[in-house]
């Protein structure tokens, strides 16, 4: 998938710490009392549904066999035998997040695709999942499928809606401040990327520019260099060079020379060098 491998397991390990933060709370009873800092006539930042909890002591346990496995098709036959089990579960869509992490980091986009609506099936407005298969959507979609409208407007509503259910759907108590930030950013960060993949591959190089501006703000710990070399393009089809050429240069930087994305990034670059330098301009 576009997104580096790092950043894949990065997300996976995100959503593996609210994972152990918010079931750790679920055996708690709930604070009566304003977090440290924060009086009771403070606003509080929106604070999530609450954190998945296990009804039993072997639902938990079951779910912490479950979670250990690491190969995703053992993963996935992990998942499916838990949710047999406890077909009740508030867990169930944890281990499917988790799967479906695996096969996005083992570029498995149809499984990460089936893993993604697994989850959406407990929870229609999981922001991950919603963004997993609105990804797939804008990547795999094209203009020969039959069904191209259906699927286009499928992965712009989903990304459009984890912008909202990113706020809401987010389980944040017993997580640092800074940390749900980041992970919120992240998740923000692809769906602008998504968004303007959309409109790149529509050729609507304006939306495409201002989503893709989008995604790099939201997120700029770790910008996504295909959202970057997008967005020098769609710079360069609206022949704003020099910015274009801005953006080419930092994708140059971001990839490495052998790659698709890295070739790519390179023959814009030359080629904007060419447009700004007032040499002979190369076809787009």
């Amino acid at each position: 998938m576009k997104r580096a491998a790092m950043m894949i397991a990065v997300l996976g390990i995100w959503t593996w710490g609210f994972t152990q933060n918010a079931f750790a709370q679920s055996n708690d009873k709930p604070a009566q009392n304003p977090p440290a800092g924060q009086t009771a006539g403070q606003a509080a930042a929106p604070a999530g549904k609450r954190p998945p909890q296990a009804k039993t002591q072997p639902e938990f346990d079951a779910y912490k066999a479950a979670a250990g496995s690491t190969d995703a098709a053992a993963q996935e036959k992990a998942a499916d035998d838990f949710a047999a089990k406890f077909p009740d579960s508030e867990l169930r869509p944890l281990l499917y997040k988790a799967v479906m992490h695996s096969y996005q980091q083992a570029n498995n986009a149809d499984k990460m695709m089936a893993m993604s609506q697994k989850v959406l099936t407990f929870d229609a407005d999981d922001p991950e999942a919603l963004l997993g298969v609105a990804q797939v959507l804008a990547e795999r979609t094209r203009d020969t499928d039959l069904d191209k409208d259906q699927r286009i407007a499928e992965a712009r509503k989903g990304a459009q809606r984890a912008l909202v259910t990113v706020d809401t759907d987010v389980p944040s108590s017993g997580y640092p401040p800074e940390q749900l930030n980041a992970f919120k950013s992240f998740l923000r960060s692809e769906a602008y990327a998504i968004l303007g993949t959309l409109d790149f591959n529509a050729k609507a190089y304006a939306d495409a520019e201002g989503n893709l501006r989008k995604s790099i703000d939201a997120f700029p710990q770790q910008v996504d260099p295909i959202a970057v070399f997008r967005l020098s393009v769609a710079l360069d089809m609206q022949n704003k060079y020099p910015e274009a050429l801005k953006y080419a240069n930092q994708a140059v930087d971001l990839t490495k020379e052998g790659t698709n994305a890295g070739d790519a990034a390179r023959k814009e670059k030359d080629r904007l060098t060419q447009l700004t330098g007032n040499g002979a301009p190369p076809a787009k």
